[in-house]
């Protein structure tokens, strides 16, 4: 039987700016809040756009909701990452280690502070912790796969 086989690679475009805050902590949340944010904006512009297309037409009170949605989803998104990455590199300092338990960790800490600033249910926050904590685990480990 004959068979065929398809090999290649795939490889997304790199891009990277340096931003100097004078501490490497501030620089990775910085950094995070921004490549995240971008992320979040763009999937919001393309969403809105999409919807443009569907119904036809564009006008000037929708393009500045679009706007406004986008600067609402980058920050919303850019700060969760923030807080995040910030939280990684805490861990990973204070524990002298780079592993897969900083990620475990600081998506914890990020889960159940970002659940305690938008909510009083303790319930909620620990779910969220565990939450935050399994999402960044199984992010780390797929990282380690690639």
């Amino acid at each position: 039987m004959p068979s065929s086989r398809f090999s290649g690679s795939l490889s997304s475009p790199k891009v990277d700016f340096v931003i100097d805050m004078g501490n490497p902590l501030l620089n990775r949340t910085v950094d995070g809040f921004l490549k995240i944010g971008t992320v979040a904006a763009t999937r919001v512009a393309a969403e809105e756009t999409f919807h443009c297309l569907r119904q036809g037409s564009v006008s000037g009170n929708k393009l500045e909701h679009s706007l406004k949605k986008m600067c609402k989803e980058g920050a919303h998104w850019g700060t969760i990452a923030g807080v995040y990455v910030g939280m990684e590199y805490g861990m990973e300092r204070i524990r002298g280690r780079r592993d897969w338990k900083n990620a475990m960790l600081g998506g914890a800490v990020s889960g159940a502070l970002i659940s305690a600033a938008s909510n009083n249910n303790r319930d909620k926050v620990v779910v969220d912790a565990i939450t935050g904590a399994a999402v960044a685990t199984a992010a780390e480990f797929l990282n380690y796969l690639t």
